[in-house]
């Protein structure tokens, strides 16, 4: 049996707690797209772990599987699993074979393309883990993959042939001198970045430990035998729908497919398969996303990030979202800097919804909205005079929406505590209000609710293994 989590929004919607919830029935957990640009935050026995590769399901002792479609930073990799180690646990992880390797260069590319964007108006906001260059080799035909490791002779061929580009872009276009570079401030030697031989003496040593704990897999085969065996298999998706590359605010988006299909793609399993369990998509009780673009029901700003905003404004929703920043934590767990937060967007919920046919929901943060008397949703957009009801196909006409919004009483004051150890029914009435309006205009049931950082601090209504 399957089962998808996708994030709904920006990201940050809460996906990796759900997945450690869900994932005590689930014998493997598959991460399908992405690389260690993900954040999930997963606690345990009162233990906070932050991951950005590992999917979440290793911190239950589940076997934890990088797709084909995912972008591999073996550094990162054997951080995390060396790190888990260290704190009493024992990952099972498996990589793909077909996923793609990021290297050092991708990296520095990443850095210096983005300075480039931040120029115009194109900057997309990416944490500089050279997610999108290694994106951009993989559908160029001249990516590194993981299999390539286990091989020298192969290995060398592949750099020797792509590694002069990457040369001739970083200091022919971008000028860069490398060899007077130094480090980056991530401390990757750039002047190695672009060599071969270094590239190739550290990344071989990658493939042989690789092979030594026998980690690497064809990936659609080993979870088809999975599931013939009997097996539940969970798929985790990264970032959210409105990053999705083709359904999201395109170019300020992820390099992959957040949404359902994704998992397919990134998996070797077909949509039969996918489709076969259930779609459960990951909602934030309000919205939030790090980097820049549009954002309608956006409360205040972020410099940097929202555009036009330049840090002077002072005024009720400044602190507003200063309010629902501090209560939610509303920090990247990778980049740590602060997010854009906002009302909930109907509009963007639907549009999500339709791209990956969700049988369930499951909506987080529903604690954080109880320092609030009153609060609003975005129920639609008017464009050009006309009532909209999902989010328009260009990122420039998504701008120029104005949201239209429904008022909600608040559920300030309420005992979690108390609530988490009684149910649903404990719930405040306009708690369940909300609940029932997101299910109504989704026309999908509620499976979980979030009301604190913790496994037992989600309200579970239904278990889809």
């Amino acid at each position: 049996m399957t089962v998808t989590i996708v994030g709904s929004q920006f990201g940050d919607e809460g996906k990796g707690g759900i997945v450690d919830l869900y994932g005590d029935e689930a014998d493997v957990v598959a991460r399908y797209q992405g690389g260690d640009n993900a954040g999930h935050t997963v606690v345990e026995g009162g233990e906070e772990y932050k991951l950005s590769l590992v999917p979440s399901g290793a911190i239950r002792g589940k076997v934890g599987l990088l797709g084909n479609g995912c972008v591999v930073n073996p550094r990162t990799l054997f951080d995390e699993i060396d790190g888990l180690r260290e704190r009493g646990l024992d990952p099972d992880i498996r990589v793909a074979e077909r996923a793609h390797v990021i290297l050092p260069y991708h990296r520095v590319l990443d850095g210096i393309e983005e300075d480039a964007k931040s120029e115009g108006d194109l900057e997309a906001g990416t944490t500089g883990r050279g997610i999108g260059p290694t994106y951009e080799d993989k559908a160029g035909r001249r990516g590194v993959r993981i299999g390539d490791l286990l091989d020298p002779a192969v290995l060398r061929e592949r750099l020797e042939y792509v590694v002069p580009t990457k040369r001739a872009l970083a200091e022919d276009v971008f000028g860069l001198d490398l060899e007077a570079a130094g480090e980056t401030d991530s401390g990757i030697d750039v002047a190695a970045a672009f060599d071969v031989d270094a590239l190739y003496e550290e990344f071989k040593n990658h493939g042989e430990r690789l092979a030594e704990e026998g980690m690497t897999v064809d990936a659609g085969t080993y979870l088809a035998e999975s599931i013939d065996a009997g097996e539940n298999v969970m798929f985790e998706g990264a970032q959210g729908t409105s990053l999705d590359i083709d359904h999201g605010t395109y170019p300020f988006v992820t390099s992959s497919n957040p949404t359902a299909g994704g998992a397919c793609t990134g998996t070797g399993l077909g949509p039969t398969t996918v489709g076969s369990g259930d779609v459960i998509g990951i909602v934030k009780a309000y919205l939030s996303r790090v980097g820049t673009g549009p954002m309608p029901t956006e409360l205040g700003g972020v410099v940097g990030d929202t555009p036009g905003y330049d840090g002077t404004e002072t005024g009720p929703e400044e602190e507003l979202a200063t309010k629902i920043r501090e209560a939610g934590g509303e920090y990247g767990t990778v980049t740590g800097r602060p997010r854009r937060v906002g009302w909930l967007d109907m509009p963007v919920l639907r549009h999500a919804a339709r791209a990956s046919g969700f049988t369930g929901i499951v909506v987080n943060h529903v604690d954080t909205l109880g320092i609030l008397d009153e609060l609003r949703v975005a129920h639609s957009y008017t464009l050009d005079g006309e009532e909209q009801f999902t989010v328009p196909p260009t990122t420039e006409r998504w701008g120029d929406c104005e949201p239209n919004y429904r008022t909600f009483d608040g559920w300030s004051a309420s005992d979690w505590s108390a609530i988490a150890d009684e149910g649903y029914d404990a719930l405040p009435e306009a708690t369940k209000a909300y609940l029932e309006y997101l299910e109504a205009e989704l026309d999908t049931p509620v499976y979980a609710i979030g009301i604190g950082p913790g496994r037992e601090e989600t309200i579970v209504r239904h278990r889809p293994f």
